[in-house]
């Protein structure tokens, strides 16, 4: 049973967004927008009481997930989110974008420490490794802790590589799962106005609060030489996780020395040199590193069969349109999406099968209601789902590339986007939304939020957030946003991770975010202008902004 936010609480949050109003530095505020009350009213018992969100997200992860860029699993969910939209009355279709380079699936994977004291390894291939021919025994050699001249002088054919230490581990005694609590959301609500970073910056910051990336030149150096040396495989155990969760990407190709990062071929290139690549639980890397400290010899088994897909080396967007009614306004966009595809090693729920399986859902109220009561939404209705997120926003920055071009050198679409609402922070509840510095929507959104209060939605932030699909808007000076979400237990145990699957989807939150989703999207349709819009900076037009590590634009 959700708890709801005291009213003292949202008396708080008014007061401080109204008091970021400053009359000699913030544009005049708009008027709220009224809530059309008999809409929200149908989504909120339609979407709550007969909602089908778990069954969209059971197609996306149990039948078609993992859906890995490029991969039969996305094509055929991708099909399957058409013919479903297409069933509900909108026009829908695939858009091509790329060329993106080579799918991938994992057919079959076996690891296991062979000898006197056998022991099977829990092992996930990383994206775009090659296999190796049926069963193959190696020693393994731990390089770590060499320095850069005894690594050079070390011989590495046919061995199995750890690349890094020992990773110690902490008893998770405050609990993995989390909601926001009225202290947080009161800091994302506090008054004060975001300053643009520039990747540059981002990526500083990054380094001086993450221990892992003060190693990254290292590790990198490291994996170079390595790589150079032609292991049998290369093994590795992620910045995170216990208890046999493993968080896994991709792979990487092995490049000349000396290759300028921009010119660095990717794994899922046709040509790309890559030798296999695992991350196993990092109890079991330990244990390997603590028997070859003790000067223990570890010899693994290894079996891996892969597929990789050339014969089409582009992807695509899925594109559903619910037509506008309104003469004047309906050849304009209100949008709502999310990215459909993930990584392998798990079915791709959290990241980001939920916030797909939410879109598709408030795509349902919203079609419902207008085949209910015989209304259109005065602007065209458009539902998107992405592909090639995970490798740095490729679907999406596709599409804001070929619909809307650039802020300065702008397309006719480009004029006609109302805004666009993204999804893709885990299962938890909406909170609010981020207003990415846009101080100009924060009296419509308020409003537009009032009547999801009991439901826990009630903070805005003109803080930005970053990573995901909504930075190809918002970097082209499009109003794109991001929901605020309970971080459940999205970064601790899901996301990219072996238990990123349907089970630890929360259904309640699912169908709460569907119900919010799909009022701002009608809001934003029917309201008799478009959002208001923002000057883009020079530096970062175009370039996405911010990023949760490991993921988007590098997520």
């Amino acid at each position: 049973m959700r708890t709801p936010i005291a009213s003292p609480l949202f008396a708080l949050f008014f007061a401080a967004a109204a008091a970021a109003q400053s009359p000699s530095t913030a544009p005049a505020p708009a008027a709220p927008d009224a809530v059309d009350d008999a809409a929200i009213a149908f989504f909120l018992e339609e979407g709550l009481q007969r909602s089908q969100v778990m069954e969209h997200l059971s197609w996306l992860c149990d039948v078609y997930g993992p859906r890995v860029t490029g991969s039969p699993n996305l094509r055929q969910a991708q099909q399957w989110a058409t013919q479903t939209f297409t069933e509900w009355g909108l026009a829908a279709r695939t858009e091509k974008w790329g060329p993106f380079g080579r799918g991938w699936r994992c057919d079959h994977v076996m690891m296991a420490v062979v000898g006197d004291n056998p022991w099977p390894v829990i092992a996930y291939p990383k994206v775009w490794s090659p296999g190796v021919e049926g069963r193959i025994e190696a020693d393994v050699v731990h390089v770590a802790t060499m320095t850069k001249e005894a690594l050079l002088a070390t011989d590495l054919t046919g061995k199995v590589v750890l690349l890094e230490e020992p990773r110690a581990i902490s008893e998770p005694f405050n609990g993995y799962t989390k909601r926001m609590d009225e202290k947080e959301l009161l800091r994302l609500a506090d008054p004060k106005v975001a300053e643009p970073q520039s990747p540059a910056e981002r990526a500083a910051q990054a380094r001086g609060d993450n221990d892992f990336r003060m190693g990254f030149p290292r590790r990198e150096e490291m994996l170079a030489i390595v790589q150079q040396k032609r292991p049998l495989a290369i093994v590795d155990r992620a910045a995170k996780g216990d208890y046999g969760t493993v968080f896994v990407q991709g792979a990487s190709a092995a490049n000349p020395p000396g290759t300028p990062r921009s010119e660095r071929k990717r794994a899922n290139a046709v040509d790309a040199d890559v030798i296999p690549q695992f991350t196993i639980a990092v109890e079991h890397y330990n244990r390997m590193c603590r028997l070859l400290a003790k000067g223990r010899p570890v010899r693994l088994a290894l079996e891996l069969k892969v597929s990789f897909f050339d014969e089409d080396l582009f992807d695509r967007n899925v594109i559903a349109d619910l037509a506008g009614g309104d003469p004047v306004i309906g050849g304009e966009f209100s949008m709502l999406g999310a990215h459909l595809d993930s990584w392998q090693s798990g079915t791709g729920s959290t990241d980001n099968g939920c916030g797909s399986a939410v879109v598709i859902e408030a795509t349902r109220l919203i079609a419902a209601y207008c085949k209910k009561t015989g209304i259109k939404p005065r602007r065209t209705l458009r539902s998107c789902l992405w592909s090639g997120e995970e490798q740095g926003l490729l679907g999406s920055r596709a599409y804001v590339a070929d619909h809307l071009g650039t802020a300065k050198e702008p397309k006719p679409e480009h004029g006609k986007v109302a805004g666009y609402f993204n999804l893709d922070n885990g299962t938890g509840r909406i909170r609010g939304v981020y207003l990415q510095g846009n101080e100009a929507v924060a009296p419509m959104f308020r409003s537009w939020l009032r009547p999801f209060h009991v439901q826990g939605a009630s903070t805005i932030t003109l803080d930005d957030t970053g990573g995901t699909d909504h930075l190809a808007f918002h970097g082209v000076g499009v109003p794109g946003f991001q929901f605020i979400q309970d971080p459940v237990s999205y970064s601790t145990r899901t996301h990219h991770s072996n238990m990123d699957v349907w089970d630890h989807a929360v259904a309640d939150d699912l169908k709460q975010a569907a119900v919010v989703m799909a009022a701002f999207a009608w809001q934003t349709a029917q309201r008799d202008t478009k959002l208001p819009r923002q000057a883009v900076p020079a530096a970062v037009e175009g370039e996405p902004r911010g990023g949760r590590a490991g993921a988007g634009a590098g997520r």
